[in-house]
């Protein structure tokens, strides 16, 4: 099994010397936990126990902890994600990033929010493809793509391909044929998963996504067919572009080593 990125890299920069001990004992504090306010309290030992980032979910969250609990944590990781950000808090947590001088990144479509003081994630040779049915679960898609891009995986993509116009799939699918891992999403009866996996020789992520109406709409009919598939599918909660992309880096990564 290839060995975690992160420690790899920290065991490394220690070995030829840019490293000192201390510094090196200090990155591999696999439980770091660091308290801001009263409210929160962030898991800097993530990305050394697990070999991925915290990922702070902004649903529910008040803009000015928000703010807070990003900027601290990219102030101590270098970088930090922030998922399900809606235009408000985005204002909260920008206005607070440049005050402090770090740099921002708003992905309005897929939701995301990255504060950075420069630092970029580290490249793997991973690659992931995202397919969707319609444009619809594009949102979610991008939430994945960004998440699967800051784990350092390549990511590919094919949008609005779904089953009901079957045509278009397979051209759409050649370009992708050499990732490691594919994350097909999709809405309504969430067929799409299903095909893929009966074309393609590697691990295919089902995400059920909230469009669809009626009788059980809002992406319940999506998950129970993706369940139920009789291709082989791994299938996330409905909407979970964040879970989708992480896992599949996972995969990416490990599939993508030497």
């Amino acid at each position: 099994m290839p060995a975690n990125p992160v420690l790899a890299r920290i065991l490394a920069s220690y070995r030829d010397g840019s490293l000192s001990l201390d510094d090196a004992a200090r990155e591999i504090e696999g439980f770091r936990i660091e308290r801001v306010g009263e409210f929160a309290s962030l898991d800097l030992g993530r990305a050394v126990r697990c070999g991925m980032p915290e990922v702070v979910l902004a649903e529910g969250k008040e803009s000015e902890h928000l703010a807070q609990i990003a900027l601290r944590h990219a102030e101590n990781a270098g970088r930090c994600v922030v998922t399900r950000v809606l235009p408000e808090q985005a204002g909260s947590i920008r206005e607070l990033a440049v005050s402090r001088g770090m740099s921002v990144e708003y992905h309005e479509l897929g939701r995301v929010f990255i504060v950075s003081n420069g630092k970029v994630p580290e490249k793997n040779t991973g690659t992931v493809a995202i397919v969707t049915a319609g444009t619809s679960d594009i949102p979610v898609a991008e939430e994945a793509k960004i998440i699967a891009e800051e784990m350092g995986c390549t990511v590919r993509t094919a949008y609005d391909v779904g089953a009901a116009g079957i045509h278009r799939l397979f051209p759409a699918l050649k370009p992708l044929l050499d990732a490691q891992v594919f994350i097909v999403c999709a809405g309504r009866e969430g067929t799409l998963p299903a095909v893929v996996a009966g074309l393609v020789d590697k691990p295919v992520i089902g995400v059920p996504v909230s469009t669809g109406y009626g009788y059980m709409g809002e992406g319940r009919a999506a998950l129970a067919s993706m369940l139920q598939s009789c291709s082989v599918v791994a299938v996330v909660n409905i909407d979970a572009g964040f879970t989708a992309g992480a896992f599949a880096a996972r995969i990416a990564a490990l599939g993508g080593a030497p």
